[in-house]
């Protein structure tokens, strides 16, 4: 009862401040000081705190595949009535003829890394049998495997041929075909996520790391916003390469004359996921919607910033599209 005695004043001193403010200094005030609560810690603590972090902070996929490479698995993750991912099932599998990361076309490994499942191929848009019933194409390569210089194409989750084949693939991930028609009933490609390792899906990811990184993107955001070009480029590494091949230099060149303008701008973020990236200790991916408006350009889509922690724990974003 106490507590809820300190929530309910606090809330109400909160908003006597809002409307003071308000009152005083008109709604862009107000919209500044949200701004800035937006980039505290305490703030994403509190809104992190009875979230699943099992694979990561997750707003908008509700399904996880985990591809191990080393065990030639595939399970799926999905979340119940109580947003909570639970097992659902392990496919077994088979992945590329040769071990490691996928780097160039034609080196038959499967890549390791995070992608999305792009489009659902069937009888019906005249999939070659060789890939059974059913075949789902992921976005391999993702924004972290161009900047890294890996290339290749067509790495799909598929089925098996009605004829013998090999215990292997030349990159895809192959399961049996009862198991890709048991996976398509299971999943809505649009709220799936595929994580490929060598070994175990990295699990039970840090709430403070995580509450770390939302905090740092909405200061990155809270820079963006209100035209501080200084604190917003020193969110970027010195080996920064925009997906479009922008280095470093170029883009606070550019990023110098459209902060210039000093324009009102509106940019709303939803749909936040954030991912520790398999087979490394401090890169993060973060990708959401993005919508941005200002007097003389406006976008909504989405965003994917490739991140790197420093040894202080401060984002160093490497790659973003």
């Amino acid at each position: 009862m106490k507590l809820l005695l300190l929530i309910f004043i606090s809330l109400n001193i909160f908003a006597s401040d809002i409307l003071t403010s308000y009152r005083i200094n008109g709604i862009e005030q107000i919209e500044k000081e949200m701004d800035i609560e937006l980039t505290k810690r305490e703030y994403w603590d509190r809104v992190i705190t009875g979230k699943d972090t099992t694979f990561g902070y997750i707003e908008s996929y509700s399904n996880v595949l985990a591809c191990d490479k080393s065990k030639s698995t595939l399970h799926l993750y999905s979340l119940d009535e109580n947003q909570t991912f639970n097992f659902r099932k392990t496919y077994d599998a088979f992945t590329g003829k040769l071990k490691g990361d996928k780097v160039k076309e034609g080196d038959l490994k499967t890549p390791v890394g995070i992608y999305q499942i792009t489009q659902k191929l069937s009888k019906e848009t005249k999939l070659d049998p060789f890939y059974g019933p059913l075949a789902f194409v992921t976005s391999y390569p993702n924004i972290y495997d161009s900047y890294r210089g890996k290339n290749g194409s067509g790495i799909w989750i598929h089925g098996l041929p009605s004829q013998d084949r090999d215990e292997f693939t030349r990159g895809c991930i192959a399961i049996n075909n009862s198991s890709i028609e048991c996976l398509d009933r299971n999943i809505d490609i649009e709220k799936t996520v595929l994580i490929i390792d060598e070994k175990n899906i990295k699990q039970n990811i840090s709430k403070k790391i995580l509450s770390s990184l939302l905090s740092q993107l909405y200061s990155w955001r809270y820079s963006w916003i209100y035209d501080d070009i200084k604190g917003y480029l020193s969110f970027y590494s010195p080996e920064f390469v925009r997906n479009d091949g922008m280095n470093i230099d170029e883009f606070k060149r550019y990023k110098t004359r459209v902060f210039k303008k000093v324009e009102k701008k509106t940019i709303i973020f939803n749909d936040i996921n954030i991912f520790p990236y398999p087979n490394t200790s401090n890169i993060y991916q973060i990708n959401f919607k993005e919508f941005y408006k200002s007097d003389t350009f406006k976008f909504t889509g989405d965003k994917t910033l490739v991140v790197e922690l420093d040894e202080h724990n401060k984002i160093r974003i490497l790659t973003e599209k």
